[in-house]
């Protein structure tokens, strides 16, 4: 099962920093999972919400920054007392960083509040410049950009991220996808077995509580997304030990 470290180990760090990155990748993860916004000049930037006012010293929209103005900003607001020096980094520093690691990434589009444009065919360009195709996931909740995504499916996988079960697997063959991204809380047994039916992947979000955990791991999803991947880790070692 694929551990996959949300926002980077944000339990422990300022989330979507390298800080926190490189402790998910210390901890063990597969894979970290962050989040992209386009600033005023296009630049796609590591960010989950859609301001900056909650992870910085900043306030106001990330469409409204260039990326020369949000460098000047600190991303450790939740983490000051420890994190002094976090910045806000570019998708393509987060590329860079990862391209000789043996690490996946799952780029979230954050796009179903602000629905960027190009948002897809830059992020797209930038995974092909560093030549990472076979190392990504690309994932939203937008299903409008998932449709826009349809154009990278043979070279990328494609994830629709939902809390929502219903007409789920209907969903999936609209969208043309293979994978999902769920809410822990939806799934169940009966949802994974109409998935594994129509060779669906399910991750679960956010997993992080121990009785959420090992019930994830019970119904066998093909990956935990988490904001502890250390603990997750140990989890799973604990619970293969058992089965043994």
């Amino acid at each position: 099962m694929m551990i996959v470290a949300h926002r980077g180990a944000s339990k422990q760090a300022p989330e979507n920093t390298f800080a926190a990155f490189e402790l998910a990748y210390e901890a063990g993860a597969d894979a970290i999972e962050t989040d992209v916004h386009l600033t005023k000049d296009s630049v796609p930037i590591i960010m989950h919400d859609e301001t900056v006012n909650r992870t910085t010293n900043g306030r106001g929209y990330i469409q409204d920054y260039t990326y020369e103005q949000l460098k000047r900003l600190n991303a450790n607001a939740q983490f000051n007392q420890y994190y002094t020096k976090e910045r806000i980094h570019t998708l393509e520093q987060l590329l860079q960083w990862a391209v000789d690691k043996e690490i996946l990434l799952n780029i979230e589009l954050k796009n179903n509040k602000i629905d960027y444009n190009h948002l897809e065919k830059i992020v797209y360009d930038i995974i092909c410049k560093y030549k990472m195709k076979e190392r990504i996931i690309l994932s939203s909740f937008n299903p409008k950009s998932i449709k826009r995504l349809q154009a990278y499916k043979e070279e990328l996988e494609i994830a629709y991220l939902t809390s929502n079960h219903k007409h789920l697997i209907n969903r999936a063959k609209d969208l043309g996808i293979k994978s999902l991204h769920l809410k822990h809380s939806i799934i169940n047994k009966k949802l994974m077995t109409a998935c594994q039916q129509n060779k669906l992947i399910v991750r679960a979000y956010t997993v992080n509580k121990s009785s959420h955990i090992k019930r994830i791991l019970d119904l066998q999803c093909q990956g935990i997304i988490t904001d502890m991947p250390g603990e997750v880790r140990l989890a799973m070692n604990a619970y293969e030990k058992l089965k043994d």
